[in-house]
């Protein structure tokens, strides 16, 4: 399995995919179970479900809608548009010209949205275009995505964020969010954009027809989570602990020594991504116990114990208290999936 499909995703960012399949009168609780999803965690606010499974999601929405866009411009964005967007910016000479390529693309699919994008004292921008109210922020974040993901694949990394704006209100899934695009990502600003080192521009492509069909087969789907921010420190310590077993998982102190980093300093950073390594170890624990219960046949004992706990109790407590159902819900919830 890939790592991106080891994470979760907030179950309101599968709410917000499945919008346009409800303003249409279709039925959505077929293409969740389709992709894995019990309908019936879309009632716990808390609850998240596995990222593979939201991928699946997205391309079947797309399937059913005939429109990659999710419904969310009037002109819609027709199945096979995406590979068409992928294969226009492949044989530019660099990233700048992909980029270019791409947004020019995106304006004559689209017809309500769309972007620009300059470079200034060493920073480039993209910024989107429009005019009205605000939109939604999954829109603002499914074309950003488009871009800034397919842009990433074609240098063969992550396009380092030096800030994500939206104009919109701060969404209930933000923290989603803000791990894909910045972890200092503003809301409710004049403009939606982001920038990043303008030098990046000059990166050549290193993508070719023989990469492309396995990009696509993942693609658009696995975009929200693998190219996000893994040069955070949260990243890097989540990273750090899954190469461990969780009886070696370090107390913070000695996780300082072990980054070599004083642990005031460690502390202040993670404060500035809005982050603890309690929540860290928690999130991380989270994320395995619900790909534990989607995708392999382990009792929940045994998952209890194969993440540390002391006994299934504990587990069932915690369990409860990250997604607001117990361990035997959400799997019974899967079931009918």
């Amino acid at each position: 399995m890939e790592d991106w499909e080891k994470g979760t995703i907030a179950i309101g960012l599968v709410g917000e995919a499945l919008h346009c399949m409800r303003q249409r009168g279709m039925d959505a609780d077929a293409l969740l179970l389709q992709a894995g999803i019990s309908p019936r965690l879309l009632a716990s606010p808390h609850a998240r479900v596995a990222a593979a499974s939201y991928g699946r999601l997205w391309y079947l929405i797309s399937q059913a809608t005939d429109d990659e866009f999710f419904g969310m411009d009037s002109h819609p964005m027709r199945v096979g548009s995406f590979n068409l967007l992928c294969r226009s910016a492949l044989h530019s000479a660099n990233l700048g010209k992909a980029l270019s390529r791409m947004l020019d693309f995106l304006r004559l699919v689209l017809d309500d949205i769309s972007a620009s994008l300059s470079q200034q004292d060493g920073v480039a921008c993209i910024v989107i275009n429009e005019g009205g109210s605000p939109r939604r922020m999954f829109t603002y974040a499914t074309f950003l995505m488009f871009v800034h993901g397919v842009g990433s694949w074609l240098i063969g990394r992550r396009i380092q964020l030096l800030s994500a704006d939206f104009r919109c209100d701060e969404p209930p899934a933000s923290l989603d969010y803000k791990i894909r695009f910045c972890d200092q990502a503003r809301f409710g600003q004049a403009r939606t954009s982001i920038t990043f080192d303008a030098a990046c521009l000059a990166l050549p492509i290193v993508q070719n027809q023989r990469t492309l069909p396995a990009f696509l087969r993942e693609a658009p789907g696995n975009l929200l989570v693998k190219y996000s921010n893994h040069d955070s420190l949260a990243a890097t310590i989540r990273r750090h602990l899954r190469q461990l077993p969780m009886n070696q998982w370090s107390d913070f102190d000695s996780l300082s020594r072990q980054l070599q980093t004083p642990a005031s300093t460690l502390r202040r950073k993670l404060s500035q991504e809005g982050q603890s390594y309690q929540a860290i170890k928690d999130n991380l624990r989270r994320d395995l116990a619900i790909n534990y219960l989607s995708g392999s046949a382990l009792s929940i004992e045994e998952i209890a114990i194969s993440l540390g706990f002391a006994d299934p109790s504990a587990f069932h407590r915690a369990f409860k208290k990250w997604t607001g159902s117990s361990p035997g819900e959400h799997r019974r919830a899967l079931s009918t999936a």
